[in-house]
C-alpha cells in the first residue's frame, strides 16, 4: 500500500513545478520593458502584491508555524526572488517618481511582515495557533489576488473575446489550483486547501470562457491593451 506522505511529496512536486512556471509567466513582459528600456504603462503593483504573498507563505511553511510544509517553503521562497527579480527590472527602467513609490510600497510590506512574524513567534506559543493565525492571513491576501482574474474575466464576457486570456495560462492555472488541492486534501491543510479550491474554480471558469468566446474573437483585432496583458500575467500568481 503505498504510504499517503509519499503520495504527499510527489503532488507536492509536481505542484512546485507547474507554480514555478506560473512564476515564469511574466518573463514576456519584462523581456519587453528590458528591450524598450521603459516600463511604458506597465504597472509594478501585482508583483509587489505577489512579493507579501509569498513571504507569508514562507512563514506559513516554517516549521515552527506549520510543521510538514517545506515544499509549500520551497515554491515561495523561489517565486519571492522571481518576483523581486522582476520588481528590480522595474525599478531600474522607472522615473523617480515610480521608483519611490515602489520604495514605499516594499517599505511597507517589510514593516507588516516583521510585525506579523513578530506577532507569530513571540505572541503565540504552539503551531495551531501559529498556523491558524498565519494561514487565515494568507487566505485573505490570496482572495485580494483574485481581484485580477475577476477583471480578466468581466473583459473577456463584455468584449467576447479571449484573445488577452491565453488558453494555457488559464488551464495552467487550473492545473496547478487542483495539484495544490490534492497536496492539501492528502494531510488535511485548510488553509492551502481554500485558496487553491477557489484558484481551480477560477481557473475552471476561464477555461469556460474560453470554449464560449472562442469563436467570437477577433484575432486579428490589436486592440488588446499592454495593461490587459499585464493583468492575465500577473493573475497567474500560484496560491500555495
Amino acid at each position: 500500500m503505498t504510504n499517503p506522505e509519499t503520495v504527499r511529496t510527489i503532488v507536492g512536486i509536481i505542484g512546485n513545478i507547474i507554480s514555478f512556471f506560473l512564476f515564469l509567466s511574466p518573463l514576456p513582459t519584462f523581456f519587453k520593458i528590458w528591450r524598450e528600456k521603459s516600463v511604458q504603462s506597465f504597472r509594478p503593483d501585482p508583483y509587489i502584491a505577489t512579493v507579501l504573498n509569498c513571504a507569508m507563505w514562507v512563514l506559513y511553511g516554517l516549521p515552527l508555524v506549520h510543521p510538514d510544509s517545506l515544499l509549500v517553503v520551497t515554491i515561495n521562497g523561489t517565486g519571492f526572488f522571481i518576483e523581486m527579480f522582476y520588481i528590480t527590472i522595474f525599478f531600474v527602467y522607472s522615473d523617480w517618481p515610480k521608483r519611490r513609490k515602489i520604495l514605499v510600497a516594499l517599505l511597507v510590506e517589510v514593516v507588516f511582515m516583521a510585525v506579523v512574524i513578530l506577532i507569530t513567534l513571540l505572541g503565540l506559543h504552539g503551531t495551531k495557533s501559529r498556523s491558524l493565525f498565519v494561514g487565515i492571513l494568507c487566505i485573505v491576501f490570496n482572495i485580494m489576488m483574485y481581484t485580477s482574474p475577476l477583471t480578466i474575466m468581466k473583459r473577456v464576457i463584455k468584449t467576447k473575446s479571449v484573445k488577452f486570456m491565453p488558453f494555457y495560462l488559464s488551464l495552467t492555472n487550473f492545473l496547478n489550483g487542483i495539484v495544490w488541492s490534492i497536496y492539501a486534501l492528502i494531510k488535511l491543510d485548510p488553509f492551502v486547501l481554500v485558496p487553491n479550491s477557489l484558484g481551480s474554480l477560477s481557473g475552471l471558469v476561464q477555461l469556460v470562457l474560453y470554449a464560449t468566446y472562442y469563436r467570437t474573437t477577433k484575432w486579428d483585432d490589436d486592440s488588446t491593451t499592454q495593461t490587459e496583458i499585464e493583468l492575465q500575467s500577473s493573475s497567474s500568481a500560484p496560491q500555495a
